[in-house]
């Protein structure tokens, strides 16, 4: 078997925040799917041990933001490659609040979505949150970062609790 045909399926890279304005927490994850469209859900799959995953399963709220080609790699870092229970990952980024009373982030956004978690499917060392969508906003005409442009452009590696991440 050769596990290299799942780097062909297409991926993007997102801030995923949740939480409330007093205390929240975010991450950058790579899987963010729309699920369907009456009504419009989308699908985020976090790892278990992530900080975030702690916000999304107490509140039950979710917000991605869509990240541009132009953010550089330390914003990536800064959400990627530290956890939230060492450090406000939020002070000093630009967030507006939504419809569920999550901050998102806006940053170097091209647009956000957020939703009112509906289910969950555990998938392991994941969970994939099942979301209705609340609220939605397009930011900017800039281009969405993909996850090969992150991997081939940017040079960037999955960290061990991503869904794509391999083992040298």
């Amino acid at each position: 078997m050769n596990n290299a045909a799942l780097f062909t399926i297409s991926y993007g890279l997102y801030v995923i925040t949740a939480g409330t304005a007093e205390r929240a927490n975010g991450q950058i994850a790579n899987t963010v799917f729309q699920v369907t469209s009456q009504p419009a859900t989308f699908g985020v799959s976090i790892n278990k041990e992530n900080y975030t995953h702690e916000f999304i399963e107490k509140g039950g709220r979710i917000a991605v933001s869509v990240i541009s080609q132009a953010a550089p790699m330390t914003f990536i870092g800064h959400f990627g490659f530290k956890s939230g229970r060492n450090a406000d990952k939020l002070a000093g980024m630009q967030t507006v609040t939504g419809a569920t009373g999550v901050p998102i982030v806006t940053d170097y956004g091209v647009a956000y979505l957020e939703g009112i978690v509906k289910s969950s499917l555990d998938c392991g060392t994941h969970t994939i949150f099942v979301s209705e969508l609340s609220g939605a906003e397009v930011l900017s005409a800039e281009e969405p970062m993909t996850y090969a442009y992150y991997h081939q452009v940017k040079k960037g590696k999955a960290p061990k609790t991503a869904p794509t991440y391999v083992k040298d």
